[in-house]
């Protein structure tokens, strides 16, 4: 009797998660592991990516790396000592990102490109570097980034956030044309609010009643990190083979109501 396919299976393939250490970017490389991928892992944090390479010890070979991804010059020699270390890339998951609560009369132009720049511009930098021959492992293309339903909704104080975010899914579509003769697909995941470190943070700002009316704004109620990393793993693998140029939406309805 022959075995099951298992098409989410990532045996042999490489990819490199951003914002590896906490959140989101956590569980996406914790899953991939699991599915028997190689990773590069990077984030700023230079303690959190040894924690998840502790915990990921005894299976496919996990390489941290310490960047900051604000500095766009230096995204092209990061993806060259990922590629150094664990072979040619089969896909880039970028999960960094900056999230700020700052009303228009208070932003400034440093703030509002310094989320710009890790939000967008890496994420861009990153694709760009996937076209190389040098970098793309030539099979298996996949590009994910995470996104949020704030690039398609507004909210007070988003302004910046949600720019970066609507910029980003316009320019995984056109990106995903550019590629698609490579065979590299690009795709973008909008998430709704997710218990990370990221939104406990913001929600020591609110109130019981306000944290419920938030959180009642999801059907489903609040998404968990490894909620996105199901859907990451999904458009990785060979389950995503013919989606290309979308944004899918993970909100537990919140883009329903």
């Amino acid at each position: 009797m022959n075995t099951p396919l298992n098409p989410l299976d990532l045996s042999g393939r490489h990819f490199l998660v951003t914002g590896a250490s906490s959140g989101i970017g956590r569980s996406t490389a914790i899953l991939l592991h699991r599915l028997g991928a190689r990773l590069s892992i990077v984030d700023l944090d230079e303690a959190g990516l040894s924690a998840v390479q502790a915990e990921l010890r005894g299976g496919g070979q996990v390489e941290p790396h310490r960047t900051d991804l604000s500095d766009i010059p230096a995204i092209e020699p990061l993806v060259g000592r990922c590629v150094a270390a664990n072979g040619p890339l089969h896909g880039v998951v970028h999960c960094a990102g900056i999230q700020a609560i700052v009303p228009v009369r208070t932003l400034q132009v440093e703030g509002w490109r310094k989320i710009f720049a890790v939000n967008t511009e890496a994420a861009l930098m990153l694709g760009k570097t996937m076209s190389s021959r040098k970098v793309y492992a030539g099979e298996h293309g996949s590009i994910v980034f995470i996104s949020s339903v704030m690039g398609m909704a507004g909210s007070i104080g988003a302004i910046a956030y949600s720019m970066s975010k609507a910029a980003l899914d316009g320019m995984a579509r056109s990106l995903s044309l550019e590629l698609a003769p490579r065979g590299i697909r690009v795709n973008c995941i909008a998430p709704g609010f997710v218990q990370t470190p990221l939104l406990e943070r913001t929600g020591k700002l609110w109130d019981e009643g306000q944290r419920k009316a938030v959180e009642d704004l999801h059907p489903l109620g609040f998404g968990k990190p490894e909620d996105i990393a199901n859907a990451v793993a999904f458009l990785a693998a060979d389950t995503g083979r013919w989606i290309t140029g979308s944004v899918m939406v993970v909100d537990g309805g919140y883009l329903a109501r």
